[in-house]
C-alpha cells in the first residue's frame, strides 16, 4: 500500500472473508482488506471475479461462508442490513414509483422514527446536495434517467450513514451523462468526508473518482493502489491489461541485475526493462508499456530502447492520433501521437524508429490476459 495508516483510521475490515455459493467454488477467496474513514476505494474487475459479491456481504444481503467483516469495532456478519446504518446505491435506482421525490427521501428518516421537523429540514438538505430542489413534488416516472439517479444518490446520503455502499450506480447512464454524475459523486464524497465503496467493471470510472483501487480477478485483490500508482506501476500482467491501454512485448529474460532485466524478443532484439515480475535468466516475461511513453524517429533517439516498426494503421480520434504497429514480430502495438505532431508524409508500411526509457517498461509475469 502506499501510505501508512493505523487501526484507527479503519472505517470496514474483511479478515480472512470467503464465500461460496456451492460449498466447492470460492467466488471470494481470503480477503484480507482495510477500508479508511473518509475514503473513496473502488472495488473494480470484470464480471465474476468477486467484486459485488464483497459489496453485497458489506451491506448485508450476502453472509460471509468464512472470516469476519468489522465497521468499526462491531461484528457485522449476522446484522440485518437495515440495522447497519449503510447508505445503498444500485444501477437500477430503486426508487418506490408511488412516492414523490421528498416522501422517497423522507422513507428512510420515517422508519427511523425521525421528527417531522428533522425529516424536512434533512429532505431539504440532501435535495440541495444533488440540486434537485424543484422536483421535490415529481415522481420518478416524470423523471431522466440521470435525475432518477440523483434521487437515489439523496436517498442513500440523506440519514447521514458513516457508509455508502455504491453497486455499477452510473451503468445504465449515456456516456456524457455517466462522465458528468462521476464528478458531481466525487465532489458531494469530499464535500461530506463520507466513506464510499464503489463498485464498477469501467477502468476508466475507477481512475477518475477514486482515492484507492482495489483490483479484482477470480476473487482475489491483485493489487490495491492509488489511480496513478495502478497505471504507471502495475504487480502484475492481469492488472496492467485490465488499467488503462497497455502493449504487451512477449520475450525470454537474459540476465536480472537488481531492479533492472535485458530481456530477448522473439526477432532476437533486446530491450532493458524494470524487473517487476521475473526471477532469473531463461524464463518467460510479458512487458508491459503504456502507448503514450512511445516515442518516434527522431524523438527516439535519446531512448535506451530503440527498435524498428511497421506502421500498420492510422486511428484517428480528434486530439490525437493512434498508430498500430507490428514491432519484433507482434502487431498491434499501438503508439499516441498528439495531432500536431503526426508527420503529414507518413504512410502504411512505412518503418519507423521506435524507442522508450527503460524505467518505462516493466518486465511482467508471463501470461497472457485481454479484456
Amino acid at each position: 500500500m502506499s501510505e501508512k495508516h493505523t487501526a484507527s483510521d479503519t472505517l470496514v475490515s474483511f479478515r480472512g472473508v470467503q464465500k461460496s455459493y456451492d460449498g466447492e467454488s470460492l467466488i471470494v477467496k481470503n480477503l484480507d482488506l482495510d477500508i479508511r474513514k473518509g475514503e473513496f476505494l473502488t472495488m473494480l474487475g470484470p464480471s465474476g471475479s468477486g467484486k459485488t459479491t464483497c459489496l453485497m456481504m458489506l451491506a448485508g444481503f450476502e453472509t460471509p461462508t468464512h472470516g469476519e467483516i468489522r465497521l468499526g469495532d462491531k461484528l457485522l456478519n449476522h446484522v440485518p442490513p437495515h440495522k447497519r446504518n449503510i447508505g445503498m446505491v444500485f444501477q437500477n435506482y430503486a426508487l418506490f414509483p408511488h412516492m414523490t421525490v421528498a416522501e422517497n427521501l423522507a422513507y428512510p428518516l420515517t422508519i427511523r422514527k425521525m421528527s417531522k421537523s428533522e425529516i424536512t429540514d434533512r429532505v431539504k438538505k440532501a435535495l440541495g446536495m444533488v440540486k434537485l430542489d424543484a422536483l421535490a413534488n415529481r415522481y420518478p416516472g416524470q423523471m431522466s434517467g440521470g435525475q432518477q439517479q440523483r434521487v437515489a444518490l439523496a436517498r442513500a446520503l440523506v440519514f447521514e450513514p458513516q457508509l455508502v455502499l455504491m453497486d455499477e450506480p452510473l451503468g445504465a447512464l449515456d456516456k456524457q451523462l455517466r462522465e458528468h454524475m462521476q464528478l458531481e459523486i466525487k465532489h458531494i464524497h469530499e464535500n461530506l468526508g463520507i466513506t464510499v465503496v464503489y463498485v464498477t467493471h469501467d477502468q476508466g470510472e475507477a481512475l477518475t473518482m477514486s482515492d484507492r483501487v482495489a483490483v479484482f480477478k477470480d476473487g482475489i485483490i491483485q493489487q490495491i493502489d492509488a489511480a496513478n500508482v495502478l497505471y504507471e506501476k502495475p504487480v502484475n500482467s492481469f492488472v496492467a491489461n485490465f488499467i488503462g491501454e497497455n502493449n504487451t512485448l512477449h520475450g525470454e529474460v537474459v540476465a536480472v541485475q537488481d531492479q533492472h532485466c535485458t530481456v530477448r524478443l522473439g526477432n532476437g532484439n533486446t530491450v532493458q526493462a524494470a524487473a517487476v515480475c521475473v526471477g532469473k535468466a531463461g524464463e518467460a516475461t510479458s512487458m508491459s508499456i503504456r502507448p503514450e511513453r512511445v516515442r518516434l524517429n527522431r524523438y527516439a533517439e535519446a531512448c535506451e530502447n530503440r527498435l524498428q516498426a511497421r506502421l500498420a494503421e492510422f486511428i484517428y480520434f480528434g486530439d490525437h492520433v493512434r498508430l498500430r504497429l507490428d514491432v519484433a514480430g507482434q502487431s498491434g502495438f499501438m503508439v499516441k501521437v498528439p495531432a500536431g505532431e503526426l508527420d503529414s508524409s507518413w504512410k502504411v508500411g512505412d518503418t519507423l524508429d521506435i524507442g522508450w526509457m527503460a524505467r518505462d517498461i516493466r518486465a511482467l509475469d508471463a501470461s497472457v490476459y485481454t479484456h
